[in-house]
C-alpha cells in the first residue's frame, strides 16, 4: 500500500520510450485493420494535440499525418502560430480552415450572444466573455456557472447564469467542436486516413470533450495517459518549448479562459495526483499531503470526480439499439 511518504508527482513516472511505442504500434495495427492509410490531426497548439501528432508521426511517419489549423473569431492571437509550429517541428503537411465562416452560418455567434444577453441584456458588439465555475476545495455548495463580460471600455464584471442561460452558451459553443470535427472527417474520408481524438485521462474521464464534437475520432492515443505524464511525453517526443509551456485553455472563449476555471476543480498537477489516488485506493492522507490539500477538501474533489463521471457518462455511450445486431462488430477485438 502506497504510504504518504511515498505518494508523489513521482508516482504518474512511466517509461516514456516503452510507452511511446506501445501506443505506436497499436496505432499501426488500428490501420492495418481498417485499411487507412494515414491519421488526421487537428491542432489546436496546446499539448494534447501536439503529443497526439508526434506520436502519429513516430509510428506512420510524417507523409500520412495531415494536420488541420481551425481557428475561430474568439480563437487566441497566438493559437495558430502554435499549431504550426507543430506541423513544422514535426514535417508533416497541413492547412489551414477557417471556420467562423461556417459558425456565422449555423447561428453559432447570434445564439451565444442571444443566451448571454439573458442574464447581461447591453451584451453586444465589441463585448468579450467567458463561463466559469467555482472552485471545490472550499465548500460542499452547489457550483454554478458565471459568465464574466467585459465591456468594450474593458470593464469587466460576474453574472451568475441561470439554467437557461447555461445551457445555450454551451449549445452554441458546442457547435465549435463539432465543425471542426466536421471538417476533420472530410480530410479523413478524402485522404482514405482516420481522425485522432486529442482527449487526455483526465478530460476523458471527466467527460470534458463534446460528444459528436472532440470526443468523436477513430483512434485516441493520449487518452489513458494522466495529463502530467502527457507533458513528459511531449518533451520526450520535442514538442517545441513554446507550447510545453502554454498554460492549458479552452480556446473557446473571447475572454482567456483556463481549464480550471471553466471546468476542472484544480490545476492539472494536483488534479493528476487526485484522480490517480482515487483511482489506485491511495491513502487519502497520502494525497492530500502531496497535493498541499486538507483531508476534507481532498474528499470534496473526489465528490466533484464522482459528480463528474455520474452526469457525463451519457458522453460515453454509443448509439442504443432497440434490438441485438450480433453480425456487425464494434471493436478491432471482436474482428479476432
Amino acid at each position: 500500500m502506497t504510504t504518504s511518504g511515498q505518494f508523489g508527482p513521482a508516482s504518474l513516472s512511466i517509461d516514456l520510450a516503452a510507452e511511446a511505442d506501445r501506443i505506436c504500434d497499436r496505432l499501426r495495427y488500428y490501420l492495418a485493420s481498417t485499411r487507412r492509410k494515414g491519421a488526421v490531426v487537428a491542432l489546436s497548439g496546446g499539448i494534447d494535440s501536439s503529443v497526439t501528432a508526434g506520436l502519429c508521426v513516430r509510428a506512420l511517419g510524417s507523409d500520412r499525418v495531415f494536420g488541420l489549423h481551425m481557428p475561430e473569431r474568439a480563437s487566441s492571437p497566438e493559437t495558430i502560430g502554435l499549431s504550426t509550429s507543430i506541423s513544422d517541428a514535426f514535417g508533416f503537411d497541413s492547412v489551414v480552415e477557417e471556420i467562423s465562416p461556417a459558425l456565422e452560418a449555423v447561428g453559432c455567434y447570434r445564439r451565444y450572444d442571444d443566451a448571454v444577453r439573458k442574464v447581461v441584456p447591453e451584451y453586444g458588439p465589441g463585448w468579450k466573455s467567458k463561463i466559469v465555475l467555482p472552485g471545490v476545495t472550499d465548500s460542499d455548495v452547489l457550483r454554478i456557472y458565471s459568465v464574466v463580460v467585459e465591456d468594450p471600455d474593458g470593464n469587466q464584471s460576474r453574472h451568475r447564469l441561470t439554467t437557461e442561460a447555461y445551457l445555450g452558451v454551451v449549445a452554441a459553443t458546442n457547435f465549435k467542436q463539432r465543425v471542426r470535427k466536421m471538417m476533420e472527417y472530410h480530410y479523413a474520408d478524402l485522404l482514405n486516413y482516420v481522425t485522432t481524438g486529442t482527449p487526455n485521462r483526465l478530460e476523458y474521464d471527466q467527460g470534458f470533450f463534446v460528444k459528436l464534437g472532440d470526443g468523436a475520432a477513430d483512434v485516441k492515443p493520449i487518452a489513458h495517459l494522466y495529463k502530467s505524464q502527457v507533458y513528459a511525453m511531449a518533451e520526450y517526443l520535442g514538442v517545441p518549448e513554446a507550447v510545453r509551456s502554454r498554460p492549458s485553455t479552452t480556446d473557446t472563449y473571447s475572454l482567456a479562459q483556463s481549464q480550471e476555471e471553466f471546468y476542472f476543480s484544480l490545476p492539472y498537477a494536483r488534479m493528476d495526483l487526485c484522480l490517480y489516488g482515487k483511482n489506485n485506493d491511495v491513502p487519502i492522507e497520502a494525497v492530500a499531503e502531496a497535493t498541499d490539500l486538507t483531508v476534507a477538501q481532498v474528499e470534496r474533489v473526489y465528490r466533484d470526480i464522482d459528480q463528474k463521471r455520474k452526469t457525463t457518462a451519457y458522453l460515453h455511450l454509443q448509439p442504443d439499439l432497440a434490438g441485438a445486431v450480433p453480425e456487425i462488430a464494434h471493436s478491432l477485438a471482436d474482428q479476432g
